[in-house]
């Protein structure tokens, strides 16, 4: 291994490591604008020059030694590239003297010489790598007094994505993600030289299933979301670790809110899922439904009610029928949590065999990379906790079912019923947002969604990880408010929680419970972390797991939590692949 010496620090690193990568295992960051761990390396930003050089040597093959009584160095003629050099026995590398300093002075004043001066309306401001640097590694003075450039500006490049030409600092990444990651070579630099800008092929638009996360790995404000686009300034949004509830690739993501409103979602990363990367779907789809169209107060035949008197009726109507006439559809978009409390409620409360979940399938959604079919993010996990029965439900089978009078009251967990529940007398509905079912069921039970809850999701690989509530309910106010300091990692929130409306929905689990509890049977749990525990006890897929080791290894695989995989190194935004 390698022995390198950065600012003083001794370094073992890896073979074939570049400097920069050495000095992250070591939590040091280098300044960079091209570099991408998950990209090739272009080293056309030239930020990352460092001073290297090695121990000198005398004449008789022996380090020499200097006044101070110090190794003397040989430092290099030039200074060297960070992202490009790799490392050798024996290497002094200073990323902090004279030097370097002047060396990343001359690069944030060329790079500033014709970038705009729009801060204040730029999407990326608060976080933008241009100006942290400009703060860190520049002398805050320009020499250039001449017109600045103009370019292009507000250029669609697809359906997603905003391209700002006078922002650009012509980094490449977002070329090399399309060549490399998205596989759609649409993007290339024209016009060479101080009017270089980015366009696409003639004739072709940057359309590809995973074009936004060039908006998260441009170090500027060029590439911005047509979505997002002027909804809200990073720093007055607090972010919230979660997990894609998109498909059964289970995305490690960030959740961005404002005054209690879920405003986007980026990719977190995690190198043994999603690496760092998420389709467009996940980023599009999966935070209008939490906003918009919710069920926020339990209902009675239509009207309006409370939680005791709605949960009272719902279990006076479970008793009126017998056990084999109660159908409890579960639902693979719930927690591990809501799954475990919907069977033990199932099986043990009610008696009945009939349970079960539908299948949510779309071939045409899937592809070669992170995309799945299976459009649910815990299938997995109803299976392995037994929320499927000996004969699998579908539409066809459930409809017959029904019309032979075999179901009379189906208990429905987040799925639209309305198509084959015509026939029976009562449907109770635990739902987040309105559909058909919620319109004709004769009880309405709001529920949370994956936004507002703490719980676990199980993907396809089998690994079960984390999600925490961001965005706020009268439920989970106290419980958010009194744990502020687990949630706000980042330091972020600013007491934006405090905002906005409260929705009067229940975590699914909490809704299960309180119908078991009313049917004269309480569940002895009184957290998410409760539920996890009684499963982690008598589960034995899940066993030895619990939150605090799916939060420390970014999750376990069902059956070897005491075989966690090896950690990322993580620093700021870059990863770098696990050190097994």
């Amino acid at each position: 291994m390698p022995q390198i010496i950065i600012d003083g620090q001794r370094i073992e690193a890896a073979p074939g490591q570049t400097i920069i990568e050495a000095a992250l295992h070591a939590e040091k960051t280098i300044p960079h604008f091209c570099w991408h761990p998950g990209l090739s390396v272009a080293g056309n930003c030239r930020m990352c020059l460092v001073n290297v050089g090695f121990p000198k040597k005398g004449a008789d093959g022996q380090t020499e030694i200097d006044a101070e009584g110090n190794v003397a160095v040989q430092w290099g003629p030039k200074l060297s590239i960070a992202c490009a050099t790799p490392v050798a026995d024996g290497m002094i590398v200073d990323t902090e003297g004279q030097r370097t300093e002047h060396a990343q002075h001359a690069i944030m004043e060329f790079l500033l010489i014709n970038h705009p001066l729009d801060c204040p309306i730029c999407d990326e401001a608060g976080q933008c790598k241009l100006q942290e640097y400009a703060f860190k590694h520049s002398n805050g003075k320009s020499r250039f007094i001449e017109q600045k450039n103009h370019k292009d500006k507000r250029v669609p490049l697809g359906p997603n994505v905003l391209f700002d030409g006078e922002r650009c600092i012509s980094c490449s990444r977002c070329i090399r993600f399309a060549d490399e990651i998205a596989k759609q070579p649409a993007l290339t630099f024209v016009q060479r030289g101080d009017h270089v800008t980015i366009q696409t092929f003639p004739g072709m638009e940057f359309d590809s299933p995973y074009s936004m996360n060039v908006i998260d790995i441009c170090p500027v404000g060029a590439l911005t979301s047509i979505d997002f686009r002027f909804h809200s300034r990073v720093w007055e949004m607090s972010f919230t670790d979660s997990i894609c509830p998109g498909c059964a690739r289970g995305c490690n993501i960030k959740l961005g809110v404002r005054d209690n409103e879920l405003q986007r979602i980026e990719p977190r990363t995690n190198m043994h899922v999603n690496e760092y990367w998420m389709c467009d779907a996940g980023r599009l789809e999966n935070y209008h439904f939490v906003n918009e169209h919710r069920l926020t107060e339990p209902m009675i035949k239509g009207e309006q009610s409370d939680w005791d008197t709605a949960l009272a009726a719902s279990a006076d109507i479970i008793k009126a029928y017998k056990p084999s006439e109660i159908m409890v559809i579960g639902s693979t978009h719930g927690t591990n949590e809501d799954i475990h409390t919907t069977v033990q409620f199932a099986r043990e409360i009610i008696q009945t065999h009939n349970i079960d979940f539908i299948e949510h399938r779309d071939p045409a959604f899937a592809d070669e990379f992170l995309k799945l079919a299976d459009r649910t993010p815990n299938q997995a996990g109803a299976i392995a906790l037994g929320l499927r029965s000996n004969e699998a439900v579908t539409k066809d089978n459930l409809a017959e079912r029904i019309a032979k009078h075999q179901v009379k009251v189906i208990i429905a967990i987040n799925e639209d019923v309305s198509a084959f529940a015509t026939s029976v007398e009562h449907v109770i509905a635990i739902a987040s947002n309105h559909n058909a079912t919620t319109k004709s069921s004769t009880i309405v039970l709001p529920a949370s969604t994956y936004a507002e809850v703490e719980g676990t999701f199980t993907n396809a690989d089998n690994r079960v990880q984390l999600i925490e509530p961001a965005v706020t309910t009268k439920e989970n106010e106290r419980y958010m408010g009194m744990n502020m300091s687990r949630w706000d990692k980042l330091g972020a929130f600013n007491d934006r929680w405090t905002q906005g409306e409260r929705r009067n929905a229940r975590p699914t689990w909490k809704i299960i419970a309180g119908l078991s509890a009313s049917c004269g049977s309480p569940m002895a749990y009184t957290s998410a972390e409760d539920v996890f525990a009684a499963i982690a006890t008598h589960n034995q897929h899940f066993k030895g797991m619990s939150y605090a080791l799916l939060e420390e290894y970014q999750g376990l695989k069902l059956g070897k939590a005491s075989e966690p995989e090896a950690k990322a190194v993580i620093y700021e935004s870059h990863v770098l692949k696990p050190q097994v």
